[in-house]
């Protein structure tokens, strides 16, 4: 965390707040670019926080972009911002210089890499990206490709592209990339790992949809807490009947522990992209959306359900971001596959965190 972070909050916060509106949510799911959001996040240097000055980025650190990037999860901003930042770290860690303009990735384990031909002073590009965040309104793609020199990471300008629209459970755009033969004359790539680079735009993913739903679960309880004071059941507030006064308290435990798991996993993402924190975290915050869902429906009940209602804006995303980049049961497989691979009674220390402990009852 950087000293500069109350500072970068404290303004994303007011951002947020004045240009991701419910009519702003409302109009993206109607297919309407929300331009003012992005202009004034890229305008205070938002878009590039986390990434050093010297590759055109704002500087501060992960934590500080991830802080930014919770906020848009409790605002439900209609933005690429996740993908904007995963582009950034990936150009960064390689030492190249952040992508300007609006910029999103595929979806997880959505497409081969694409494949490039040289032609003359350019390029001849085919391929197929599907589930991609907001590709309608995105002015290029990070994507790898295979040429005759082996795999890389480009970045495709999109004005030629096939684009066509999708949308995930929340309405937000999940778009269809596809390049047919496409001339391009410039593009900009560098050598990469193929599995490691797919490895860790999983792993990253997995902590953007994480942080993202931290967020979104606070918007949840605030939303649900502040529907509790206001409604009057008998002549008193329903948050004065010790039912719901149960199911408050179950809310807020459960948006506590989601918080505490994002934090741990960016904390670990920074040190180890690969951190078993990550899959941690996303199995637990997974499971917490399933249940801050269900509690918020059943209090606010039928007027939760309601268009005109904002809770559906976080609880849809909820519903759609646990899907995302893993589910429980993906990430759950990952933690048995390293479990298996431990050593006899290392099980111990992994659960407990003791190890000179463990070594001195004989327990390893």
């Amino acid at each position: 965390m950087s000293e500069m972070k109350d500072m970068i909050l404290e303004s994303a916060v007011k951002i947020f707040e004045k240009y991701s509106t419910k009519e702003v949510v409302n109009d993206a799911e109607k297919g309407q670019w929300a331009a003012e959001l992005w202009e004034n996040l890229e305008a205070y240097g938002m878009l590039g926080v986390g990434v050093p000055e010297e590759l055109g980025g704002s500087g501060g650190d992960l934590d500080d972009a991830l802080s930014i990037l919770q906020m848009a999860g409790k605002y439900s901003a209609p933005i690429p911002l996740a993908e904007t930042f995963i582009a950034n770290w990936l150009l960064s860690d390689l030492g190249e210089s952040v992508v300007e303009g609006i910029v999103t990735i595929p979806g997880q384990n959505s497409t081969e890499p694409f494949q490039l031909q040289k032609s003359g002073q350019g390029w001849i590009i085919n391929g197929k990206a599907k589930y991609v965040p907001w590709a309608r309104n995105a002015e290029k793609l990070l994507v790898a490709g295979e040429s005759i020199d082996g795999t890389v990471l480009l970045v495709l300008p999109l004005e030629k592209a096939e684009i066509k629209p999708g949308k995930n459970m929340a309405g937000e755009a999940r778009d269809e990339v596809i390049f047919d033969q496409v001339y391009i004359e410039e593009c900009q790539t560098v050598s990469v790992d193929y599995s490691a680079l797919t490895k860790k735009l999983y792993y990253a993913g997995a902590l953007t949809r994480s942080v993202l739903m931290a967020g979104a679960i606070e918007r949840v309880l605030d939303v649900t807490i502040n529907h509790t004071n206001e409604r009057s059941q008998f002549g008193r507030p329903i948050h004065r009947f010790q039912a719901i006064q149960h199911h408050l308290a179950a809310l807020a435990g459960e948006t506590a522990g989601a918080g505490i798991a994002a934090k741990y996993a960016v904390d670990a993402f920074g040190t180890n992209p690969f951190s078993k924190e990550l899959a941690y975290a996303k199995i637990r915050i997974n499971e917490a959306a399933g249940k801050v869902n269900t509690i918020a429906h059943q209090v606010l009940a039928a007027i939760g359900f309601t268009y005109e209602h904002t809770l559906h804006h976080s609880t849809r995303r909820l519903w759609s971001w646990r899907e995302e980049f893993g589910t429980e049961s993906d990430w759950e497989q990952v933690i048995t596959e390293e479990l298996l691979k431990l050593e006899k009674n290392e099980l111990w220390s992994v659960i407990t965190g003791v190890v000179k402990h463990a070594k001195k009852v004989g327990i390893q």
